[in-house]
């Protein structure tokens, strides 16, 4: 059981930890302070919802309905160039680049829809969460449930470090420049994982 948990936990970890849009959008939450609670909630609550999907074996709806995967790609990679202009057109203009506290009137509900259109429109979330760790699980055999928890666990610890531990640079995100980097970078995430979906 203890063997299953933890090979769940590290793949999952493995899978979740590099950099993208979702914990680019995360970490900009954490930094500003702003939903981060339930920003962090939605992210692993989504994960857990595709793990589970990938566990209880419904990675073949994935494989037998291809042409869902374009559908979601197009969508995912329009959505992921407008939120890279976004983010480069704050880093450019003085104003949203030098105050840490920008957005802080942006409502739960857009902030929600915006992480659940990161998460849901990234048709690699398919492959890596529901049939990547579907497949290895499948390995486990009774013990799979348990693998499907270490991986439900390393998303929800994630998440939580992400989004609660972002404060601690928050002096770091004091001085203007920093924001400006920061959403330079993520414009260039965003950007990049564009392209990289229409590839």
């Amino acid at each position: 059981m203890f063997n299953a948990i933890l090979s769940g936990y590290l793949l999952g970890l493995s899978l979740i930890i590099a950099i993208g849009a979702q914990n680019a959008f995360v970490l900009r939450q954490g930094l500003r302070g702003q939903h981060v609670l339930p920003v962090v909630l939605t992210c692993a609550l989504s994960d857990a919802v595709l793990i589970a999907a990938g566990v209880a074996g419904l990675g073949w709806l994935v494989e037998r309905w291809p042409g869902l995967l374009p559908v979601l790609r197009y969508a995912g990679a329009a959505f992921l160039f407008a939120y890279a202009l976004r983010a480069l057109w704050s880093a450019l203009t003085a104003k949203a680049g030098l105050n840490p506290a920008a957005g802080k009137g942006v409502g739960r509900a857009a902030t929600l829809a915006t992480c659940l259109a990161l998460t849901w429109l990234n048709p690699h979330v398919y492959l890596d969460t529901v049939v990547l760790i579907g497949s290895v699980a499948s390995r486990f055999g009774e013990m799979k449930a348990w693998f499907g928890l270490g991986a439900v666990v390393a998303s929800f610890s994630f998440f939580i470090a992400l989004g609660f531990g972002a404060r601690l640079l928050r002096p770091l995100f004091a001085r203007p420049a920093a924001w400006r980097v920061l959403d330079g970078v993520i414009a260039l995430v965003m950007g990049g994982l564009a392209v990289k979906l229409l590839a």
